[in-house]
C-alpha cells in the first residue's frame, strides 16, 4: 500500500460518509454498527484508490471494518 493518505484524511473520509463529525469515531468501533454499508464502503475503496492505495481492495476493509486497522493499512500509522 502506498503511504500517501494520512491518519486524518482516512478518519474525516469515513465520518463523511457516515456524517459525523471525525471525533465521533473510536479507533475500535466496528464501522458497520455505525452505519457503514458495503455501497459507502466501495466509495472508500474508489476514493482511496485514487489517493495512493492503488492496491486496495473491499476485502482488506470489509473483513475488519474498525477505523484503527483501516489507518493502518493505508498509511502504516495508528488512527
Amino acid at each position: 500500500m502506498s503511504q500517501t493518505l494520512s491518519p486524518e484524511r482516512v478518519r474525516a473520509d469515513v465520518a463523511e460518509l457516515l456524517g459525523c463529525d471525525p471525533t465521533e469515531i473510536a479507533p475500535d468501533d466496528n464501522l458497520f454498527d455505525l452505519g457503514l454499508d458495503s455501497v459507502r464502503i466501495m466509495t472508500l475503496v474508489e476514493r482511496w484508490r485514487s489517493g495512493g492505495a492503488a492496491d486496495l481492495e473491499f476485502p482488506d476493509l470489509a473483513e475488519q471494518p474498525e477505523l484503527a486497522h483501516w489507518t493502518a493499512l493505508l498509511t502504516g500509522g495508528t488512527a
